[in-house]
């Protein structure tokens, strides 16, 4: 009888589980819509950005990055220039940024957009920039970027949302008032084996290095700081689950 209990579980287990249906990961780099901020969502080649027309940067920028994507070999663009899909008079200029003691930092980095020419040049759209310090964009921001390819190549795709913190006291540069961030937020999807797992990064707009694991947290707790939805796609139950945890063995973070 315990034999055939044992037999009868299995074969339950075993139905159950080629029963679930694989997750839908169609667009689910795509955040939520923002209820306290402007924001107007734009689709270019290599990225989506909800733009902030009042803070003349973006909310967020998302995008997928695979294991093909990372090695291309487009050489990068040299100009920055406004987003032709942002009117001109909700956009910053290349001249807010001049002597402004600030670097016009990629959200979507131009290293991620090398597979394309078209996505190479929209990664220079103002709309994809924001003030930051010079040492954290050469730096940990930096380093940051090159481990999201590194899992690019490894996993074989990424799914990426970044972009800035601002706090209520923020400062501007440039005529257009473009507001510096006093932060910047980027999360993590990854699929392995049916199973999603999620990180995320927070890390302050000023100089420094730490490891990369100091500025690791749950995705949950950058949705408490930033006051986006992540990844609202993803059934409930997981996106509950994912979000709410790091397995730090799935992302080779030191």
């Amino acid at each position: 009888m315990r034999r055939s209990f044992l037999f009868l579980s299995l074969v339950f287990a075993s139905i159950f589980a080629f029963s679930q249906k694989p997750v839908n990961l169609e667009n689910v780099e795509i955040p939520g819509k923002i209820k306290d901020r402007t924001e107007r969502v734009i689709v270019h080649k290599g990225y989506t950005v909800s733009y902030n027309a009042d803070w003349k940067i973006p909310n967020w920028v998302a995008y997928e990055l695979t294991d093909v994507e990372v090695a291309g070999e487009e050489p990068r663009a040299k100009k920055f220039v406004p987003d032709p899909m942002v009117p001109k008079y909700e956009s910053a200029t290349t001249d807010d940024y001049k002597n402004s003691g600030w670097d016009r930092g990629h959200m979507a980095p131009a290293a991620d957009m090398k597979w394309d020419l078209q996505a190479m040049k929209e990664s220079f759209y103002l709309s994809n920039v924001c003030p930051q310090n010079h040492n954290l964009n050469g730096g940990v921001w930096k380093d940051l970027e090159e481990q999201v390819r590194d899992l690019a190549a490894q996993k074989g795709s990424i799914y990426v949302v970044c972009g800035p913190i601002v706090n209520a006291d923020y400062q501007t540069i440039g005529a257009n008032n473009v507001v510096i961030p006093s932060a910047f937020f980027k999360v993590l999807l990854q699929e392995e084996n049916g199973k999603i797992y999620t990180i995320g990064f927070v890390y302050e707009n000023v100089a420094g290095r730490r490891p990369m694991s100091t500025y690791a947290m749950t995705v949950d707790e950058v949705e408490e700081l930033t006051g986006i939805d992540f990844f609202p796609s993803l059934p409930d139950k997981i996106e509950k689950r994912a979000e709410s945890e790091v397995d730090f063995t799935k992302w080779t973070v030191k």
